[in-house]
Protein backbone atom coordinates (compact mmCIF):
# COMPACT_ATOMS: atom_id res chain seq x y z
CA UNK A 1 0.00 0.00 0.00
CA UNK A 2 1.49 3.22 -1.11
CA UNK A 3 0.76 6.12 1.49
CA UNK A 4 1.39 9.83 0.39
CA UNK A 5 2.59 11.77 3.34
CA UNK A 6 -0.21 13.36 4.46
CA UNK A 7 -1.58 10.05 5.16
CA UNK A 8 1.13 9.34 6.92
CA UNK A 9 1.06 12.17 9.29
CA UNK A 10 -2.76 10.97 9.74
CA UNK A 11 -1.55 7.87 11.03
CA UNK A 12 0.67 8.97 13.63
CA UNK A 13 -1.86 11.02 15.01
CA UNK A 14 -4.31 8.66 15.00
CA UNK A 15 -1.56 6.21 16.58
CA UNK A 16 -0.53 8.81 19.31
CA UNK A 17 -3.90 9.74 19.85
CA UNK A 18 -4.98 6.23 20.68
CA UNK A 19 -2.41 5.77 22.84
CA UNK A 20 -3.26 8.84 24.76
CA UNK A 21 -6.93 7.42 25.32
CA UNK A 22 -5.60 4.48 26.60
CA UNK A 23 -3.95 6.31 29.30
CA UNK A 24 -6.78 8.39 30.22
CA UNK A 25 -8.54 5.12 30.50
CA UNK A 26 -6.64 4.43 33.31
CA UNK A 27 -6.66 7.61 35.11
CA UNK A 28 -3.43 9.46 33.49
CA UNK A 29 -2.76 12.80 33.31
CA UNK A 30 -1.71 13.44 29.29
CA UNK A 31 1.31 15.14 28.23
CA UNK A 32 1.83 17.64 25.56
CA UNK A 33 2.29 15.63 22.79
CA UNK A 34 -0.44 13.42 23.51
CA UNK A 35 -3.13 16.28 24.18
CA UNK A 36 -1.97 17.91 21.02
CA UNK A 37 -2.37 14.20 19.05
CA UNK A 38 -6.23 13.76 20.71
CA UNK A 39 -7.62 17.20 19.64
CA UNK A 40 -5.72 17.14 16.64
CA UNK A 41 -7.54 13.92 15.99
CA UNK A 42 -10.99 14.72 16.79
CA UNK A 43 -10.41 18.00 14.68
CA UNK A 44 -9.42 15.68 11.86
CA UNK A 45 -12.76 13.64 12.36
CA UNK A 46 -15.27 16.02 12.93
CA UNK A 47 -13.98 18.13 9.27
CA UNK A 48 -14.43 14.25 7.78
CA UNK A 49 -17.87 13.98 8.85
CA UNK A 50 -18.85 16.88 7.53
CA UNK A 51 -18.85 19.85 10.44
CA UNK A 52 -18.27 23.36 9.14
CA UNK A 53 -15.20 25.13 10.27
CA UNK A 54 -16.53 27.26 13.64
CA UNK A 55 -18.59 23.81 14.67
CA UNK A 56 -15.41 22.22 14.46
CA UNK A 57 -13.50 24.86 16.15
CA UNK A 58 -16.01 25.01 19.30
CA UNK A 59 -15.97 21.43 19.58
CA UNK A 60 -11.91 21.37 19.49
CA UNK A 61 -12.11 23.79 22.83
CA UNK A 62 -14.29 20.76 24.43
CA UNK A 63 -11.79 17.73 23.81
CA UNK A 64 -10.26 17.46 27.24
CA UNK A 65 -10.73 19.62 30.83
CA UNK A 66 -7.85 20.90 32.76
CA UNK A 67 -7.95 17.50 35.10
CA UNK A 68 -7.28 15.45 32.07
CA UNK A 69 -3.59 17.24 31.34
CA UNK A 70 -0.19 17.60 33.02
CA UNK A 71 0.90 20.83 34.76
CA UNK A 72 2.33 22.79 32.58
CA UNK A 73 0.40 21.78 29.21
CA UNK A 74 -1.69 24.88 28.67
CA UNK A 75 1.73 27.05 29.19
CA UNK A 76 3.74 24.95 26.80
CA UNK A 77 0.90 24.57 23.77
CA UNK A 78 -0.32 28.09 23.53
CA UNK A 79 -2.28 27.43 20.04
CA UNK A 80 -2.74 24.51 17.63
CA UNK A 81 -2.78 24.38 14.28
CA UNK A 82 -3.90 21.38 11.48
CA UNK A 83 -4.99 21.05 8.34
CA UNK A 84 -8.27 19.22 7.97
CA UNK A 85 -9.85 17.78 5.00
CA UNK A 86 -13.22 19.41 4.90
CA UNK A 87 -16.08 18.59 2.41
CA UNK A 88 -15.11 21.98 0.29
CA UNK A 89 -11.82 21.30 0.78
CA UNK A 90 -8.83 21.56 2.96
CA UNK A 91 -8.50 24.37 5.65
CA UNK A 92 -6.08 25.34 8.20
CA UNK A 93 -8.12 24.79 11.55
CA UNK A 94 -6.21 26.98 14.14
CA UNK A 95 -7.18 26.72 17.75
CA UNK A 96 -6.25 29.77 20.33
CA UNK A 97 -5.57 28.60 24.13
CA UNK A 98 -6.90 24.85 23.31
CA UNK A 99 -5.98 24.09 26.83
CA UNK A 100 -7.34 27.50 28.83
CA UNK A 101 -5.09 30.43 29.73
CA UNK A 102 -1.74 29.52 30.85
CA UNK A 103 -0.85 31.00 34.22
CA UNK A 104 1.68 33.63 33.60
CA UNK A 105 4.94 31.95 35.09
CA UNK A 106 4.02 28.56 35.00
CA UNK A 107 6.24 25.71 33.35
CA UNK A 108 6.85 26.60 29.90
CA UNK A 109 6.82 30.09 30.42
CA UNK A 110 8.59 32.77 28.02
CA UNK A 111 10.50 35.29 28.79
CA UNK A 112 11.57 37.54 26.02
CA UNK A 113 15.02 39.46 25.86
CA UNK A 114 15.17 43.30 25.32
CA UNK A 115 16.17 44.21 21.75
CA UNK A 116 14.85 43.93 18.02
CA UNK A 117 15.53 40.26 15.78
CA UNK A 118 15.19 40.96 11.97
CA UNK A 119 13.06 38.46 10.48
CA UNK A 120 13.54 36.51 7.32
CA UNK A 121 17.01 38.10 7.16
CA UNK A 122 19.08 37.46 3.70
CA UNK A 123 15.91 35.93 2.48
CA UNK A 124 14.15 36.72 -0.79
CA UNK A 125 10.72 38.50 -0.64
CA UNK A 126 7.80 39.12 -3.19
CA UNK A 127 4.26 40.10 -3.54
CA UNK A 128 1.35 38.42 -4.93
CA UNK A 129 -2.67 39.44 -5.32
CA UNK A 130 -4.81 36.73 -3.46
CA UNK A 131 -8.22 36.74 -4.16
CA UNK A 132 -10.50 33.99 -1.84
CA UNK A 133 -13.01 33.16 -4.46
CA UNK A 134 -14.64 30.37 -2.03
CA UNK A 135 -17.75 30.87 0.59
CA UNK A 136 -15.20 30.25 3.93
CA UNK A 137 -12.79 32.13 5.39
CA UNK A 138 -9.06 30.67 4.23
CA UNK A 139 -6.20 30.43 7.47
CA UNK A 140 -3.03 30.30 6.02
CA UNK A 141 -0.10 29.79 8.33
CA UNK A 142 3.52 31.38 8.88
CA UNK A 143 5.87 28.53 7.11
CA UNK A 144 3.10 26.33 4.88
CA UNK A 145 4.04 26.28 1.40
CA UNK A 146 2.06 28.78 -0.42
CA UNK A 147 1.97 27.51 -3.71
CA UNK A 148 -0.24 24.27 -2.24
CA UNK A 149 -2.73 26.41 -0.13
CA UNK A 150 -6.33 25.50 -0.42
CA UNK A 151 -7.34 25.87 -4.40
CA UNK A 152 -10.16 28.36 -3.16
CA UNK A 153 -7.28 31.09 -3.29
CA UNK A 154 -6.71 32.01 -6.01
CA UNK A 155 -3.17 33.72 -6.98
CA UNK A 156 -0.04 32.66 -9.34
CA UNK A 157 0.94 29.95 -8.11
CA UNK A 158 3.87 29.22 -10.40
CA UNK A 159 4.92 32.51 -8.94
CA UNK A 160 4.61 31.39 -5.15
CA UNK A 161 6.87 28.08 -5.78
CA UNK A 162 8.90 27.45 -3.27
CA UNK A 163 7.59 30.34 -0.62
CA UNK A 164 5.84 30.76 2.17
CA UNK A 165 3.84 33.97 3.93
CA UNK A 166 5.49 36.64 5.23
CA UNK A 167 4.78 36.30 9.02
CA UNK A 168 6.10 35.53 12.25
CA UNK A 169 6.53 32.22 12.81
CA UNK A 170 3.56 30.61 14.60
CA UNK A 171 1.40 32.86 13.62
CA UNK A 172 -1.19 33.03 10.77
CA UNK A 173 -3.40 35.20 8.15
CA UNK A 174 -7.03 35.22 7.17
CA UNK A 175 -8.29 35.58 3.61
CA UNK A 176 -12.15 36.61 3.91
CA UNK A 177 -14.58 35.25 1.44
CA UNK A 178 -14.44 37.76 -1.28
CA UNK A 179 -11.24 39.60 -0.43
CA UNK A 180 -8.32 40.81 -2.69
CA UNK A 181 -5.25 41.48 -1.12
CA UNK A 182 -1.49 41.59 -1.78
CA UNK A 183 0.53 39.40 0.38
CA UNK A 184 4.38 39.32 1.09
CA UNK A 185 5.95 35.86 0.69
CA UNK A 186 9.62 35.02 1.92
CA UNK A 187 11.82 32.18 -0.05
CA UNK A 188 12.15 28.79 2.18
CA UNK A 189 15.50 28.53 1.46
CA UNK A 190 18.35 31.32 1.26
CA UNK A 191 19.77 32.16 -1.57
CA UNK A 192 22.72 29.76 -2.87
CA UNK A 193 26.03 31.25 -2.66
CA UNK A 194 27.27 33.25 -5.69
CA UNK A 195 30.27 30.94 -7.74
CA UNK A 196 33.28 33.17 -6.08
CA UNK A 197 32.51 31.59 -2.46
CA UNK A 198 33.41 28.06 -3.92
CA UNK A 199 36.73 29.45 -6.11
CA UNK A 200 39.80 28.60 -4.46
CA UNK A 201 43.19 30.69 -4.99
CA UNK A 202 45.46 29.65 -7.41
Amino acid sequence: MHLTLRERERIDIFNVAQLARRRLSRGQRLNGPEAVAVVCDEILELAWDGLSLPQVMEAARHVLAPEQLRDGVAELVPQIQVEALFPHGTSLVAIDLPFGAPATAGPGARALAEGTVELNAGRTSWTVTVRNTGPLPVHVSSHFPFAEVNSALSFDREAARGSRLGIPAGTSETFEPGSIRDVELIALSLPAPADDDHQGTS
